[in-house]
């Protein structure tokens, strides 16, 4: 046997569900588009746009199609999963995308997760809800709530609109901020509690987390006067905002965050509200392929 039909073997023995944000066009006309790869590869695939399977017998690998928010949708819907996954830029918020495979071509990704081996990547769980990339808590949580059910502009643009409707006249709010060794009791504009490094389609929120280190980024960000908010929203924006003095950071495997009424929130964008928030770490969850 020659080389090439050995090479040929391999590809021959993956079998990849193309599972597909059926609401998003875009992630439609991307999912067309890996489906050629795949025929033209001759390896073997099945597209599952508005039905998602009840079953993986014999599927070796899932490659989701959408933005973060189906990526929720997906490990929240298969907690257990633990075949290689992968994530295809097709939704309005591509932040985890991001992530793993920068600002790759759709052929140029193809190439690198068809070749990849799986790594595992931590999960966090909030409030009994897993999420990927980051819990958003306060005024984040409200602008979540606001984009939610809407028709979305592109990713960051969306995002940034929402954040000038909303910029002066959210309220802080008092709330309390605990892991195993660190204390905090104050008023805060926001909290994220981060696994990726950013989100809201491109704001650096988190810069410095790490999606394979077992740890979870917690970013505070005290009382800030109104008319001083839309000065520092720039440096969010580049990650440059670590050194700020309303700006408390902890890195841990566990956070519980409780305030006396109930406060916005999001979990990779997807809104919900909540007094208590019980946060923690599940290292190596899942595995991608990047």
């Amino acid at each position: 046997m020659t080389l090439k039909g050995v090479f040929f073997m391999q590809l021959t023995d993956k079998n990849i569900a193309l599972v597909v944000n059926p609401i998003q066009p875009k992630a439609i006309a991307v999912a067309r588009d890996l489906a050629a790869l795949l025929t033209q590869r001759r390896i073997e695939h099945t597209v599952f746009t508005e039905t998602w399977p009840s079953t993986w017998v014999d599927i070796t690998e899932a490659w989701i199609v959408g933005g973060d928010g189906t990526l929720n949708y997906f490990i929240n819907r298969y907690p257990q999963f633990n075949l290689p996954l992968a994530i295809f830029r097709g939704g309005t918020g591509n932040d985890f995308h991001w992530l793993l495979y920068g600002d790759l071509s759709l052929e140029e990704q193809f190439q690198k997760v068809a070749a990849a081996s799986p790594q595992p990547v931590d999960a966090g769980l909030c409030n009994r809800k897993l999420f990927i990339n980051g819990v958003g808590i306060g005024f984040d949580g409200k602008v979540a709530q606001d984009l939610a059910g809407k028709a979305k502009r592109e990713g960051k643009v969306s995002y940034l609109l929402t954040i000038l409707k909303n910029i002066f006249r959210y309220k802080s709010f008092l709330c309390t901020v605990n892991t195993t060794d660190f204390h905090w009791g104050k008023k805060c504009f926001m909290i994220s509690v981060a696994n990726g490094k950013r989100y809201g389609g491109g704001f650096r929120v988190s810069p410095q987390s790490l999606v394979n280190d077992g740890l979870l980024d917690t970013n505070i960000v005290g009382r800030i006067h109104p008319l001083w908010r839309l000065r520092y929203l720039p440096l969010i924006q580049k990650g440059t905002h670590q050194n700020l003095p309303f700006i408390t950071y902890v890195k841990s495997s566990m956070v519980v965050i409780k305030a006396l009424q109930e406060i916005p929130a999001h979990a990779d964008g997807e809104a919900f509200s909540a007094t208590e928030f019980n946060i923690e770490c599940l290292p190596g969850r899942f595995l991608f392929l990047y």
